[in-house]
């Protein structure tokens, strides 16, 4: 069975055919001193904080949401991004924070967005080209305009947990899931109702780190209780293990799937969020 939506992955053979194309902008999603040591020519990096959250304070912490549409506009466009570019992010952790790429571009109406698949180490792995040379973008103009149907809130988790028209997907560890593992938090436990899938999973752990194969992917979703055609709600610790599940479902060709931003960094230090272990 292959996958719903194809498009979203870039392959590796595809991304060295498309390396010079102007119209398309590789974003290496690592840390800076990784980008620097080597990364995919012409890279670009995104230098700001990598999951894209919110630089400023808010009740209950500080960049807890994610980048409001003016800086991520003026992010992407520094990194020569417009509206007619195809962003590859790649990163070296499981395709992590190239999803949350994707998912941001996504929830700003970029739909012309790939996850490279296996991100760096299947780059590695296959003794394709590297450099340490940085690379300089011409400025981009690129529009940010919300799509509220990728995101949900506190509010949109406490009507929706419990629902059968809705599948929660808590892609926490087990840890955190059964309360052992509090990651700071002041309460611990799951969302009630939720199901529980943890997202490293849904990727190979071989050096290649690919996506796994559609079949295999769906049977994980269906034994945890989500089913294709529902509405999805991830959460995570802070919506980048959530996004990167949203990625792997929109994949399968899930068109109904809201990542709860806040999760448990807002959810589990709130005192009228329901809360079981």
């Amino acid at each position: 069975m292959t996958y719903a939506r194809p498009e979203l992955l870039a392959e590796p053979d595809w991304l060295a055919d498309h390396l010079d194309d102007p119209a398309v902008r590789v974003i290496d999603c690592a840390a800076l001193e990784a980008y620097r040591r080597a990364h995919i020519p012409g890279a670009v990096r995104q230098p700001t904080h990598t999951y894209l959250k919110e630089a400023g304070a808010r009740e209950g912490g500080a960049g807890m949401f994610v980048m409001p549409p003016d800086e991520f506009a003026a992010l992407m466009g520094g990194l020569g991004v417009d509206a007619e570019t195809t962003v590859v992010a790649y990163d070296d952790a499981n395709s992590l924070v190239a999803a949350r790429l994707w998912w941001a571009l996504a929830y700003y109406g970029h739909e012309r967005a790939k996850v490279l698949n296996g991100g760096w180490h299947r780059w590695l792995t296959e003794g394709r080209p590297a450099t340490f040379h940085a690379t300089q973008p011409e400025p981009r103009a690129f529009a940010a305009r919300p799509a509220p149907a990728r995101y949900a809130s506190a509010d949109d988790l406490l009507a929706e947990h419990g629902s059968d028209a809705c599948a929660v997907l808590d892609v926490r560890s087990d840890g955190e899931w059964d309360g052992s593992n509090a990651r700071g938090n002041r309460r611990v436990g799951h969302v009630p109702g939720a199901r529980h899938l943890e997202w490293t999973r849904l990727v190979e752990q071989a050096d290649t780190r690919r996506f796994l194969p559609a079949a295999e992917m769906r049977a994980l979703l269906e034994e945890a209780g989500v089913t294709a055609g529902g509405r999805v709600i991830t959460y995570c610790q802070g919506g980048i293990r959530a996004a990167h599940t949203a990625f792997a479902l929109a994949l399968l060709g899930h068109d109904d799937v809201r990542v709860y931003d806040g999760s448990m960094y807002e959810w589990a230090n709130r005192d009228d969020t329901p809360l079981e272990v």
